[in-house]
């Protein structure tokens, strides 16, 4: 029987797109640094890795480069990861007493692929029956946005979300549809620049298959 190496391990892990935990994996020092101070570090590091590459980093166009990325890596594309940065969850009493479905459909978003480092673009879908509290129809938005700014795999990012749904509105009638394009299927690897992937999380009235259809319906009209 062969026995992998580490490296051979990591390389499957990668192509398989596995994820070894249902929460983001931070070291307990991760936001010890201010984000001055990890720019700063990402910059140099980066630089290295460009003239690695054989770019000649006295040219104008690249010369600020390292800069830039490390800017975007702090503060847009993976901001998620400062738990500093998560929308506040404003909620409201359901004093009109609506008590069917509400569904909020087509909401785009932006991760990362944790393997390669590589786009993952697609849509959230989110339905919830209220049991008693509502949330603003942003809310909804920034909450797909907050998890997916963050090196992800798309099981555990729509994990996240469902998980903070069910916690703010305190219910377990939530569902979440997300389908996404990865790149890292696409621009390398197999290449394959068709498909997509669909991942779907749900839980009370949402183990009806009649309300769940029900989501469905309504979520194609959106499309």
């Amino acid at each position: 029987m062969n026995t992998l190496t580490e490296k051979e391990l990591q390389e499957l892990i990668g192509d398989n797109h596995q994820m070894t935990s249902a929460e983001t994996p931070l070291r307990a020092d991760a936001f010890e640094k201010t984000d001055a101070e990890k720019m700063q570090t990402i910059e140099k590091h980066f630089h290295i890795i460009m003239e690695e590459m054989g770019l000649d980093m006295t040219d104008d166009s690249l010369s600020g480069t390292p800069h830039r990325v490390a800017k975007m890596f702090i503060q847009e594309i993976f901001s998620g990861l400062n738990p500093a940065n998560k929308p506040k969850m404003s909620v409201f009493e359901n004093s009109y007493n609506y008590d069917k479905m509400l569904v909020e459909a087509n909401i785009s978003f932006n991760s990362t692929c944790e393997h390669h480092f590589l786009p993952i673009v697609g849509k959230a879908h989110i339905g919830y029956v209220s049991s008693g509290k509502v949330i603003g129809l942003s809310k909804l938005n920034r909450i797909v946005d907050y998890y997916s700014r963050r090196p992800q795999v798309q099981e555990r990012l729509i994990m996240q979300i469902f998980n903070e749904l069910k916690t703010v509105l305190e219910t377990d009638n939530v569902i979440v549809v997300m389908e996404a394009t990865h790149l890292c299927v696409s621009s390398r690897g197999i290449k394959d620049e068709s498909s997509y992937t669909s991942t779907i999380q749900y839980g009370g009235v949402f183990n009806e298959k009649e309300n769940r259809n029900d989501f469905f319906n309504l979520m194609k009209q959106e499309k």
